[in-house]
């Protein structure tokens, strides 16, 4: 990504905090000091540039899964947790989030696309990271799809609806930290794999 997509990326993270779905292009370039012109050539319309946005949340979100790290399906899957946690607690997402909710009756066709290019393709990926654990016998096999909304709850819990409702919430790194661990090892202790099929190796294969 150069300079001036990120430009344009930040532009869009802003403006959803301030403006939610009502964000225009013309806002968009006078934001990223473009010309809407150059908007429309380079990424083709709001919905395709709101998609790339998100597309790129969701590349961050799932880093961890394959990371250095991943080799070990709990560290693979804390970090990701960790991430998803430190994400949703950055006020311009807070911000946003409140905003799209409540212009979502107003604009249902873009609040769908937005979830779809947000957190159903990131449920989507984290299912594909499941079933490759699952067929490596490092996790118990179970509906992938429901594994990974099961799991994306447990980290959640109910940080997000305090945030929404302005309650005190995991707004501490360490609080953060401690509420991840214990939903992944939550998890991984409901779809622990049957000792007869558990890796013998102390190391989980990497499936990065």
């Amino acid at each position: 990504m150069d300079a001036r997509d990120q430009r344009v990326f930040d532009a869009v993270r802003e403006l959803l905090a301030d403006q939610g779905m009502q964000l225009s292009m013309d806002a968009v370039a006078q934001r990223a000091g473009c010309s809407k012109q150059t908007l429309y050539s380079r990424y083709g319309s709001k919905d395709a540039l709101l998609r790339l946005v998100m597309q790129r949340h969701v590349r961050r979100a799932t880093a961890g899964l394959h990371g250095p790290r991943s080799s070990d399906l709990r560290s693979g899957l804390l970090q990701f947790a960790v991430d998803y946690l430190d994400h949703f607690d950055q006020p311009h997402v807070i911000q946003a989030r409140r905003l799209i909710a409540a212009d979502a009756v107003q604009f249902p066709d873009e609040a769908r696309r937005l979830y779809q290019d947000g957190p159903g393709t990131l449920t989507l990926h984290l299912a594909e990271w499941i079933e490759t654990a699952c067929s490596h016998g490092q996790l118990r096999r179970d509906d992938p799809h429901f594994m990974a909304e099961l799991l994306l709850s447990m980290i959640a819990g109910l940080d997000f609806e305090k945030q929404r409702f302005h309650t005190p919430h995991r707004d501490d790194a360490v609080l953060r930290r401690r509420w991840a661990e214990f939903s992944v090892d939550s998890f991984l202790r409901a779809f622990a794999p049957p000792a007869s099929t558990a890796p013998s190796s102390i190391q989980p294969r990497s499936f990065s």
